[in-house]
C-alpha cells in the first residue's frame, strides 16, 4: 500500500523539474505547461472526501486497485502524449487515480492493525508522505537529464504493476456494509472543494482578480466555502447515511489531528519554494543538486521511522508529535539564520538533518494518535478527511508562499523584483542572478521561510490539545470489526 502511496506523492513534485523540457518537447507555453501540475493537484484534492467513503462502502482493497490501475494507465498516457492538451487530460486521470488510492492506504492500516500495534505502520505511512516530496525533484532531475521528460511518467508503469501484484497478494479483503450513497453530499463537497482549491491554487495566476466575466478568484473561494458549509449542514440534518459522518469529530484526537495536519501541509509544501530559489539563483545549483541538499532530511526520516513507530506503540504518542513539530520549526529557524549568500554548503545540511528528525517524530505519531479511536466502519471517512486536510493545506501553502515571496522581493527591489528571475524567467534555476542582487534576494527568501515557521508552531500548539490514549487495547467496535 505504501509503495503506491509513495508513487502518488512523488508525482506531485517530479513534474516541476521537467517543466522546461516538457515545454520545449511539446512546443508549448509556460502557462500551459504549468497546467500539467495544476490539473493533477486539482483532480487529486477535490474527490478525497468522496473516495475515502467509497472505500468504506465497496472495500478499500478494491478501490485502491482501481485507483492504482487508473494511475498506472494514465502515467503511460502522459509519457506518450503528443501535445500539451493530451498531457493535461492524462494528468487529470492520474490525479483521479491518486485520489482513489490515498485514503485507502491509511484506512487499511487503521483496520488491519489493532490501535496499540498501529504505530509502526503509521510511522512508515507518515514518513512516506514526507520523504516522497523530497525524492520527486531528485528522481525527476536524474530521469530528465538521462532519458528525457517522458520517463518521469514511464517509471510509474513497472512500479504500478509491481504494486498492483503485491496488493493482490498481501492486502486482505475487508468487510463492507451496503448503504445508500449520499449523492447530494457528493455534489456539494465536490463543487465546494473544486471552487476552493482552484481559487487558492490559481489565484496568483490571475493576480487574485477576474478570471472570466463576472467570475473572480475571490468569488470562487467564497462560493466554495459556502458550498462546503452547506455540505456540513446537510451531513448533520439528513436522515440517510452521510458522506462524512460528523460523529468522527466527536473524537477529540481526530479533530485535533485534522487541524494539525493542515498546518503541516502548509509548512512542508511552502518551505521548499524559497529554499530552492535561493540554492539555484544565488548559489548556482542545478535543480538536482538543490534537491540533494535535502538528502539528510530524507535519510533521518527513513532511518528513524521504525524505531519511532515501535516507541509510539508502547508509549503515548501525543507529546512525540509535539516534539516532531517543534523540531521542524527549529530546522526552519536554522534555515532563516543560515540563509546568506556566502554560507558554507555544509552548514546548510544541518537544518536539513534537524528537519529529518522532526519528520520522523511528526508524521507517524500524528497519524497514529489521530486515528487511534476510529472504528473500522469509519476508517475510510476519517482517512478521507485527514488527507483532504493535508492536501488543502498544501495548496494553501503553495499559493500563500508565492504571494509572500513576491511581496518580499518587491520590498527588496521594488517593481524590478521580476527581473530577479524568481517567477519563471528563462534564467530561473540556472544561477544567472546578478551578484549585486544576491544579498537582497537571499534576505527575501529568508524572510519567506518565517511563514512555514509560524504555521508549524501553530500546529505544535494545536497538538497540545491531544488527549491521552485509552488505557485498554482497542474498543469493542474495533475488535468486532476484526
Amino acid at each position: 500500500m505504501v509503495l503506491g502511496f509513495f508513487m502518488i506523492l512523488v508525482d506531485t513534485t517530479i513534474v516541476s523539474v521537467a517543466n522546461p523540457s516538457i515545454m520545449s518537447g511539446l512546443d508549448t507555453t509556460m502557462v500551459a505547461t504549468l497546467w500539467a501540475t495544476s490539473a493533477y493537484l486539482l483532480a487529486y484534492a477535490v474527490p478525497l472526501l468522496i473516495t475515502g467513503r467509497l472505500g468504506d462502502r465497496f472495500g478499500p482493497r478494491r478501490i485502491y486497485l482501481i485507483g492504482l490501475a487508473l494511475f498506472t494507465a494514465s502515467s503511460l498516457a502522459c509519457g506518450l502524449s503528443p501535445n500539451i492538451e493530451t498531457l493535461v487530460a492524462a494528468r487529470v486521470f492520474q490525479g483521479l487515480g491518486a485520489a482513489l488510492m490515498t485514503p485507502q492506504t491509511m484506512a487499511v492500516i487503521t483496520r488491519i492493525f489493532k490501535p496499540r500495534e498501529r504505530g509502526s505502520a503509521m510511522a512508515i505511512w507518515g514518513v512516506t508522505a514526507g520523504v516522497a516530496t523530497l525524492i520527486g525533484p531528485i528522481l525527476g532531475g536524474f530521469l530528465v537529464d538521462s532519458l528525457g521528460w517522458e520517463w518521469i511518467f514511464f517509471i510509474n508503469v513497472p512500479v504500478g504493476v509491481i504494486a498492483f501484484a503485491l496488493a493482490l497478494r498481501f492486502v486482505p479483503v475487508l468487510a463492507t456494509s451496503a448503504h445508500r450513497f449520499d449523492w447530494l453530499g457528493v455534489l456539494l463537497s465536490a463543487a465546494g472543494m473544486f471552487l476552493l482549491v482552484f481559487g487558492i491554487q490559481e489565484g496568483e495566476t490571475y493576480d487574485w482578480g477576474v478570471i472570466w466575466g463576472p467570475i473572480s478568484v475571490w468569488s470562487m473561494i467564497i462560493v466554495g466555502l459556502a458550498l462546503l458549509a452547506l455540505f456540513v449542514v446537510w451531513q448533520r440534518v439528513q436522515r440517510g447515511e452521510p458522506l462524512i459522518p460528523l460523529q468522527i469529530f466527536r473524537d477529540r484526537n481526530f479533530s485535533v489531528g485534522a487541524a494539525a495536519i493542515v498546518t503541516v501541509g502548509v509548512a512542508v509544501t511552502s518551505m521548499a519554494l524559497p529554499l530552492m530559489f535561493y540554492l539555484q539563483l544565488v548559489r548556482g545549483f542545478t535543480p538536482t543538486q538543490s534537491a540533494l541538499m535535502m538528502v539528510p532530511m530524507a535519510v533521518f526520516s527513513i532511518v528513524l521511522a521504525r524505531p519511532v513507530g515501535v516507541f509510539i506503540d508502547r508509549r503515548d504518542p501525543r507529546r512525540v508529535a509535539t516534539l516532531g513539530l517543534g523540531l521542524v520549526a527549529l530546522g526552519l529557524v536554522l534555515y532563516y539564520v543560515l540563509l546568506r549568500p556566502d554560507t558554507p554548503v555544509w552548514q546548510l545540511l544541518v537544518p536539513s538533518a534537524v528537519l529529518g528528525l522532526g519528520n520522523a517524530f511528526m508524521w507517524g505519531p500524528l497519524a497514529s494518535i489521530t486515528t487511534f479511536g476510529l472504528e473500522p466502519r469509519l476508517a475510510g471517512a476519517g482517512s478521507g478527511v485527514y488527507n483532504t486536510s493535508r492536501q488543502v493545506g498544501s495548496v494553501l501553502g503553495s499559493a500563500a508562499m508565492a504571494v509572500l515571496m513576491e511581496s518580499r522581493l518587491t520590498a527588496q527591489f521594488g517593481e524590478s523584483a521580476a527581473s530577479a528571475g524568481a517567477f519563471g524567467g528563462e534564467g530561473a534555476g540556472l544561477g544567472t542572478l546578478p551578484e549585486a542582487m544576491h544579498e537582497g534576494f537571499t534576505a527575501a527568501m529568508a524572510q519567506s521561510v518565517l511563514m512555514p515557521v509560524c504555521f508549524i508552531v501553530l500546529g505544535a500548539l494545536i497538538s497540545l490539545w491531544f488527549a491521552p490514549r485509552p488505557p485498554k487495547t482497542g474498543s469493542i467496535a474495533v475488535q468486532a470489526g476484526e
